[in-house]
């Protein structure tokens, strides 16, 4: 079950002769501001690199036709939803991607890193990128705190796998956000074998093949979740400076539901009383923004049933949620001071469940999540 909102409305505006122009000046300007809305998605463009350059492995090589297809695919997306801020993650080409957001009408676009290049057309270790149709003000890759990395045990040069992107955008109604691009270190294991040594028996090659995968895999575990926290606690102290409203969005690589991750959605402190709770807590917290859409639907209808959420990424038999959107309490309708509520939520998965060649051929793996703010 796939489930989509979207919500439009229709103003019809009947003018009596003689009507005060002052009257119809208010009603235009109330109608403006009551149709205002923001969308934000999170797009994971699936290795988006402009031929004749290759990724990872030198046949990897999109041709022309395979590059116009992946181009037009991306432009559709953007014509039919008109998302207005976008976290793109797994970009080869910012270049490419900057002129092709820019002609859907999104003439603000930030990087903070670039991929790596082996032997002059090889390319690696793709970056995140955001793309607005609102002026953005400030730009910059989150360092993490190495003291407090290895307070946690880790080593003095931890880093992101993937350098995280805050980017400031004057949002209307709203005025600075920041809005955080992720792409967390995936579950693939940190340790290699060489499958080419021929010394050991297949008996030995099993063994060391999962000592490898048992090893490296909880390693991945490791820095995925430590870069989760060591961007949250960022995050946070960024909040105690700026007050800005903060959205983060990306591909997790993980749910958010097995505890690796569940701390980005900490909302609760022991032996604090529930007035402090409320008065300050709430403000650095952050919620997913599916569960602020399922709280607005109760709230709408008063009807606690639940809808199945749409995964948004399948691995033979299985399906999980890899890509969210988390969003301050601005956009929890039920927060005293919130400016926003989540009024539609859209995972874009028809390329993964009912895919036609021609049309998907060159799409992308993941589903694309949006929350529609009102």
């Amino acid at each position: 079950y796939n489930h989509s909102s979207t919500f439009s409305r229709v103003n019809i505006i009947d003018y009596p002769d003689k009507k005060d122009p002052t009257e119809i000046n208010q009603t235009l300007s109330s109608i403006a501001v009551s149709n205002l809305q923001l969308k934000i998605a999170t797009f994971n463009l699936f290795n988006y690199l402009e031929p004749p350059n290759a990724f990872y492995d030198f046949e990897r090589i999109y041709s022309a036709e395979q590059w116009r297809k992946k181009q037009h695919w991306i432009a559709e997306y953007l014509r039919e939803y008109q998302p207005d801020i976008i976290g793109f993650q797994e970009v080869f080409s910012p270049e490419s991607l900057k002129q092709l957001v820019a002609g859907q009408g999104y003439h603000y676009f930030a990087v903070v890193d670039e991929p790596q290049v082996i032997d002059d057309f090889i390319y690696k270790r793709p970056v995140v990128a955001i793309a607005s149709r609102y002026p953005i003000i400030e730009v910059a890759a989150v360092k993490p705190n190495i003291e407090l990395a290895q307070t946690l045990g880790l080593t003095q040069d931890f880093s992101f796998s993937r350098k995280v992107l805050r980017a400031t955008v004057n949002v209307p109604h709203l005025g600075s956000c920041d809005c955080y691009v992720v792409h967390f270190k995936s579950k693939r294991s940190m340790i290699e074998l060489d499958e080419q040594n021929k010394s050991r028996s297949p008996e030995q090659t099993i063994i060391e093949s999962l000592k490898a995968q048992v090893a490296g895999g909880w390693g991945s575990t490791i820095q995925r979740g430590s870069e989760a926290t060591l961007l949250m606690v960022d995050m946070i102290e960024r909040r105690e400076t700026t007050s800005n409203p903060m959205v983060l969005m990306g591909d997790f690589n993980n749910t958010l539901t097995d505890g690796v991750l569940s701390h980005l959605l900490t909302n609760t402190l022991r032996f604090v009383s529930s007035i402090d709770r409320d008065a300050y807590l709430a403000q650095y917290c952050l919620k997913d923004g599916w569960n602020l859409f399922q709280a607005s639907i109760i709230n709408e209808t008063s009807k606690e049933e639940k809808i199945p959420r749409t995964p948004t990424h399948y691995f033979g038999a299985s399906s999980s949620v890899l890509d969210y959107i988390l969003l301050s309490c601005e956009f929890d309708a039920s927060y005293h001071d919130s400016l926003y509520q989540v009024s539609g939520y859209d995972t874009y998965d028809r390329h993964l469940i009912n895919p036609i060649f021609e049309r998907d051929g060159e799409s992308t793996d993941h589903g694309i999540a949006l929350v529609t703010l009102t």
